[in-house]
């Protein structure tokens, strides 16, 4: 496993438009201009956007005469899923913990006792 591989998709998915092309490109590839009329930024700025996919490995791209198709790789979701899951473990448990004091709260409102 590369262990920089995690944190490289993570900085690329740290930008919403980033995200967005990650989520449009999870339903099938598309072309770069197709993207690009989806935003509210200018061409060039798409382009940049996924030259940063690209380099985290996220999307690939392929020539098709002069369009240029883009694709979601997930490879490296897999791996910070794979980097993730120590902390879901953590997390879980403190928001099971969080469920409990809410109910907690919440009996002792019907019951009139104190909170």
């Amino acid at each position: 496993m590369c262990y920089a591989c995690p944190v490289d998709a993570l900085a690329a998915l740290a930008d919403p438009v980033r995200r967005e092309l990650v989520e449009l490109l999870a339903r099938g590839e598309l072309a770069a201009g197709e993207l690009a009329e989806r935003f509210p930024v200018s061409r060039p700025a798409v382009s940049r956007h996924l030259r940063v996919l690209r380099a985290a490995g996220l999307v690939t791209v392929r020539a098709e005469g002069k369009r240029r198709l883009y694709a979601l790789d997930p490879r490296p979701l897999r791996e910070l899923d794979d980097w993730l899951e120590p902390y879901r473990d953590l997390w879980a448990a403190r928001l099971d913990a969080l469920d409990t004091e809410i109910a907690r709260g919440r009996r002792a409102r019907r019951s009139g006792g104190p909170a």
